[in-house]
């Protein structure tokens, strides 16, 4: 098994086969990319104010001025939660009486109407309901189940909610997939996001909208890290390069740009939400095309079931087979047979070192990253222009990380795009408000480098798993991920305080996975491991682009894990 990919290097890298499966598992991500922020859209909040009923028979100007003005960010707005205490309102209609913004009061010469000072008026909540604008919604689930003013907190509320379904469906899949296999896991997750989008759509209430919302979180991130492994683990060479820090990750991102268009079109949050189920129910018949990961069979030792698919491959590639395909495997099958479980991750110093170094880095970027799009989708304008731009921005910092991962070592590429981002979101405090066009490149600049920066970390972490808990260990990431971006629609809130300190929060929490990360062992033009025993160690303090002799002790470990130097790299072109 420690030559696994030259067993399997009789394939070739890019034939039929490869074609197919690289293809049909980016047609997988549509479903999770297209209900990645489906938050901003169904728990956007519209402009609103009180609702003044018919029957309270108030002349115009009265209905006019029956609500507060006030001053927000400098311009004038009618009050979202609050208006004048509406008998009293109606009384001096009644009594033929004209509101005023005067400071004085007087009465004309002439005799006309007495005038009433508003702003001197007592004030109360919005008992009636509320009036939503329908500029740019028809309907939310905020205007629908009134999430607002002092039921305000249910909506960031259910953003956390969504986030946590993720978290855990990331504990529960990483585990199933690594005892039962990817592609049932796989299937599974994007069934779920079918069935709940649909479902969400006839929630009569607001309890029922966010249990069925939780349940949709759990299907939407499991499905990008299986996605992510399967392909990972079936692909080798230049190919899973590709795959794995270009095209997935690009596929997701036009996945998601299509949300912003669809959601111009359909400005109810119910069609909408029937509209996300159709991706999934799609990619439904895919089934019978995406192979289980040949690597995993292998690795549970089920050797004969790997050894047809790889010779239907070859098949399919034209290319002849070796008589036998896996030999002297027999140890090291009978050692990956054996289950593993999530507390392996923390089983030994070197392998719960890693863990919770890698725990922490994603954790960071979470937060950075979803903090950032959760602030810029608040820009003035077009929710859904700003929604498309926001999402498009990713695209170069994808091809960026492609780039990175294709020739330079993972740490020094991972710290430079890091430390880029950190700079640029650290820099955002001096021209805040007072230049908004530098402010928004600044912002821009810290996602692209914190999204590349993401991108290069996926394939890092890929690179440290073995093959017998490697799913687990995507998914135990992307539970600490989910943990960040739950935080994170709570991070602007922080502004309170000090405007400058989310932006401080954010970059600081990248500075910390920057040191971080010089501890981790580097990954660039070494083979994958297969068992717990093949991790690399962790390193000393020392900077990535110094020279770094083996140290003694790992020597050995090192040569029983390649066994030849001509052994295939996972990653070298």
């Amino acid at each position: 098994m420690q030559n696994y990919e030259e067993s399997v290097s009789f394939l070739g890298t890019w034939g039929p086969f490869q074609k197919r499966v690289f293809f049909l598992l980016c047609f997988t991500i549509v479903p999770c990319g297209y209900n990645l922020l489906s938050v901003i859209f169904l728990l956007a909040i519209p402009p609103h104010y009180c609702h003044i009923p018919a029957y309270s028979n108030l002349s115009q100007e009265w209905i006019q001025a029956s609500i507060p003005v006030q001053q927000v960010a400098g311009q004038t707005e009618r009050s979202s939660c609050s208006r004048y205490e509406l008998d009293l309102v109606r009384n001096l209609s009644a009594l033929g009486t004209r509101p005023t913004l005067d400071l004085v009061h007087n009465l004309s010469a002439q005799g006309s109407s007495p005038e009433v000072l508003v702003s001197s008026l007592k004030q109360e909540g919005c008992k009636d309901g509320w009036i939503y604008s329908t500029e740019y919604y028809q309907s939310t689930v905020v205007s629908e189940f009134n999430l607002v003013c002092s039921d305000q907190w249910k909506q960031p509320l259910t953003s956390l909610v969504y986030f946590l379904g993720g978290l855990f469906g990331c504990f529960v899949s990483g585990q199933i997939s690594d005892r039962i296999g990817r592609k049932p896991v796989l299937f599974g997750a994007i069934t779920i996001i079918s069935v709940f989008s649909s479902a969400v759509a006839f929630a009569p209430s607001w309890p029922v909208f966010i249990m069925l919302f939780f349940v949709l979180g759990m299907g939407q991130i499991t499905s990008f890290i299986v996605a992510f492994v399967l392909g990972s683990e079936i692909l080798i060479g230049s190919t899973r390069v590709l795959f794995s820090s270009l095209c997935l990750p690009c596929t997701y991102v036009f996945s998601m740009m299509l949300l912003p268009g669809t959601a111009h079109l359909v400005r109810s949050w119910r069609y909408l939400s029937l509209i996300m189920a159709v991706p999934g129910l799609a990619c439904i018949p895919l089934w019978w095309l995406v192979p289980e990961s040949p690597r995993w069979l292998v690795s549970r030792d089920r050797l004969q079931e790997a050894e047809l698919l790889l010779r239907s491959a070859a098949l399919e590639n034209r290319v002849e087979a070796p008589h036998v395909i896996f030999f002297n495997v027999t140890k090291a099958t009978n050692q990956k047979g054996q289950s593993v479980s999530f507390l392996d991750l923390l089983r030994t110093p070197n392998i719960r070192h890693i863990t919770l170094m890698l725990w922490l880095m994603w954790f960071s970027l979470s937060v950075s990253y979803f903090g950032l799009s959760f602030n810029m989708s608040g820009l003035y304008g077009n929710p859904f222009l700003n929604y498309f731009l926001v999402t498009a921005v990713e695209l170069p910092a994808y091809a960026t990380s492609w780039l990175t991962v294709r020739s330079l070592p993972r740490r020094r590429s991972y710290i430079s795009l890091i430390l880029l981002g950190a700079l640029a979101v650290l820099l955002i405090q001096i021209p805040l408000h007072s230049h908004p066009t530098l402010t928004l490149c600044l912002v821009l600049l810290g996602k692209f480098g914190i999204l590349a920066g993401f991108g290069v970390l996926y394939t890092l972490t890929g690179e440290l798993s073995p093959t017998v808990i490697r799913n687990t260990a995507m998914s135990s990431c992307a539970m600490s991920s989910r943990v960040g971006s739950s935080v994170s629609p709570y991070l602007m809130q922080l502004a309170v305080f000090c405007q400058f300190l989310p932006w401080i929060i954010v970059g600081s929490l990248s500075l910390l996975s920057v040191l971080l990360c010089v501890f981790l062992p580097e990954t660039f033009k070494k083979p994958l491991p297969d068992t717990m025993q093949q991790m690399a160690l962790t390193q000393r303090f020392r900077w990535p682009w110094a020279s770094t002799p083996a140290p003694k002790d790992s020597e050995k470990s090192a040569k029983d894990q390649t066994m030849a130097s001509e052994i295939i790299c996972a990653t070298h072109l």
